[in-house]
């Protein structure tokens, strides 16, 4: 009989590890197609580009491996500083002003009703338009020779430098990211909004709360992890601006809007600086990836110092 007892456990105990071995092959090939895709897409391009960053190439010739030569010449580069300096002036102040706007928007039209609804798809408009196009469109109504200056002239005043004056430019160029991006976060915190228990309101109110009271208090708390998640996508997104810059300034004047991915694309690449490019869509990378860990990061700690 015991010996009967030990060979049935070593049967089942066969027959479980080749359960699970089934079960880990079957998962493998459920993920392996997805590996795959996303090595072949990811992965790799993001290995060659590193690579690329290590070489002294224009495109045509062969590469020349120089270390760490070019990431170096990323600090000593004036023009790498500037466009750094303009890119995180309109990621911090855009990013504020679009998360700031979407909120106080989204807290005024979360009630149900058709005229919510309408001033909702107002402000997310502009989103569903390429940037490209935006930029062009305010630029015929910003310009020198645009619809307002136009107007302005009409009346006997001088032009105002929306876009020929460096600082005016950056102003209005900002302005204009901020129009165009900020409808994505009211749909975000609106969404986030109706998850919010109407008996906690309530509640609140009955026991004599303010309406901003009850918003400070307990509705901002409660959607704090979407608007971490509309920080960090509204970040990433404004370091890389690009397509609005070229369609809207060009970069200009004098370089006082030219943002860093706009360096790399319209000067380094046009200029047969591949192996300098790609150092800076790397380091452009890194910064993203280390800005979102960094939001994700704080909004934890803060969380977990609220719960303790």
């Amino acid at each position: 009989m015991v010996e009967l007892a030990e060979l049935n456990a070593g049967l089942n105990h066969r027959g479980r590890r080749r359960a699970r071995l089934r079960d880990s092959a079957v998962s493998l090939g459920m993920m392996g197609p997805a590996v795959l895709l996303y090595t072949v897409m990811t992965v790799v391009p993001v290995g060659v580009a590193v690579y690329l960053s290590l070489t002294d190439w224009d495109g045509f010739s062969t590469a020349t491996f120089t270390g760490l030569d070019n990431y170096k010449h990323l600090f000593d580069d004036p023009s790498s500083s500037d466009a750094w300096y303009v890119t995180a002036l309109i990621a911090v102040a855009g990013t504020v002003l679009m998360v700031g706007l979407g909120l106080v928007y989204a807290l005024a039209l979360k009630g149900r009703s058709r005229t919510n609804s309408f001033f909702r798809a107002v402000a997310y408009f502009p989103h569903v338009i390429s940037s490209l196009i935006l930029g062009y469109l305010w630029a015929a109504i910003l310009g020198t020779n645009g619809a307002i200056n136009n107007t302005l002239a009409k009346f006997g005043i001088e032009p105002l430098g929306f876009l020929f004056d460096e600082q005016f430019a950056l102003i209005s160029l900002i302005a204009v990211i901020v129009w165009a991006g900020f409808g994505f976060n009211v749909v975000l915190f609106v969404a986030a909004l109706q998850t919010v228990p109407a008996e906690l309101l309530e509640a609140a109110a009955i026991d004599g709360a303010s309406k901003r009271q009850i918003n400070l208090r307990i509705v901002i708390p409660m959607i704090a992890p979407v608007v971490t998640v509309a920080t960090v996508l509204n970040l990433v997104g404004l370091i890389r601006a690009y397509d609005i810059v070229v369609s809207l300034t060009g970069g200009g004047p004098a370089g006082s809007t030219q943002t860093f991915t706009y360096l790399i694309l319209a000067r380094s690449f046009e200029g047969t600086k591949v192996g300098y490019a790609t150092a800076q869509a790397v380091f452009l990378m890194v910064v993203s990836a280390v800005l979102a860990l960094l939001v994700t990061a704080l909004r934890n700690r803060q969380d977990q110092a609220t719960t303790s």
